[in-house]
């Protein structure tokens, strides 16, 4: 055998060697890929369920939504009403207070009126005036 028999060989042996390796290699990432697809095919069960459950739940979540939509649109407008109401009610009492608040006073003061003649009438001593007090602090004169 001469030195490049040997050589030959040699480069037989080591492409062997890779070869092998390589086989190797491939056998374990068809092993990986295999794992993979059934890792896959697992996710696959437990996610699509999870979607159609997260869809429903979104159908579900939008039809509530738009319940709440229109109770608040009802509410607005009750409210709304019950402004108007308030505003017609505020305008109705100063009404009446400006137009019962002058007879009712004239209607005090004729009664108190007609009582005091009654009383004076009625009575054997004539009724006195009330007098006038000052009031504490208060002088008639202006201070200079």
């Amino acid at each position: 055998m001469t030195s490049g028999d040997v050589a030959v060989i040699i480069g037989l042996v080591l492409c062997i060697a890779a070869f092998t390796a390589l086989v190797v290699v491939l056998v374990r990432v068809l092993q990986a890929l295999g794992e993979l697809r059934r890792d896959l095919g697992v996710l696959r069960d437990e996610v699509v369920p999870l979607v159609n459950e997260l869809k429903h739940a979104t159908d579900e979540t939008r039809e509530v939504i738009d319940d709440a939509r229109e109770d608040l649109a009802r509410f607005d407008r009750v409210i709304g009403s019950a402004e108007s109401v308030s505003e017609a009610l505020a305008d109705t009492s100063r009404v009446a207070k400006t137009v019962l608040s002058a007879p009712v006073i004239k209607a005090a003061a004729i009664a108190s009126g007609t009582k005091q003649a009654v009383t004076s009438l009625t009575s054997k001593n004539p009724p006195e005036k009330p007098k006038r007090t000052r009031r504490a602090g208060r002088s008639g004169r202006r201070s200079r």
